[in-house]
């Protein structure tokens, strides 16, 4: 088993707006980071074009909620990526770029090897998590252990 994660977010901004333009100038270079990684599977992926990293993948219509939704082998291998390289910095400032959700908004649950999950089927994990708690169909970091397997 593999371990999926979404995490969601609105922009303060449209994609082309100078108030995001940091966030979206680096959004290659952090996704690049993330795909070089120890335990990376897989990565939803957008249009291809430069800048736009996987921010094509909006949801409900609206432009501006941009989702990452990625496979890696181990909650510890997402872990260091997520909290110990530079990824940490920009999620540190994500105020700057990002609305404050008061719905949930991470996910993480199981996947079978080799399954690359849709963004409606990690929609849906999120919604049970956000109406039922952390369990193990969905969950987020205080539920799981670095060293956890199905």
């Amino acid at each position: 088993m593999h371990l999926a994660e979404l995490n969601i977010g609105r922009l303060l901004a449209p994609t082309d707006d100078p108030r995001v333009a940091e966030f979206m100038d680096n959004l290659d270079r952090i996704n690049g980071l993330g795909k070089r990684m120890p335990g990376f599977v897989w990565m939803m992926e957008g249009s291809g074009a430069p800048g736009r990293g996987n921010t094509d993948a909006c949801i409900d219509g609206d432009p501006q909620f941009v989702a990452n939704l990625s496979v890696w082998k181990t909650p510890a291998q997402l872990r260091l990526f997520v909290f110990d390289t530079l990824h940490a910095k920009f999620m540190d400032r994500g105020k700057e770029w990002f609305e404050d959700l008061v719905q949930m908004h991470f996910v993480m649950w199981w996947v079978a090897e080799g399954t690359q999950p849709t963004l409606d089927n990690a929609l849906k994990k999120l919604a049970y998590r956000d109406k039922h708690g952390d369990s193990d169909q969905a969950f987020g970091w205080d539920w799981i252990t670095p060293e956890a397997k199905p």
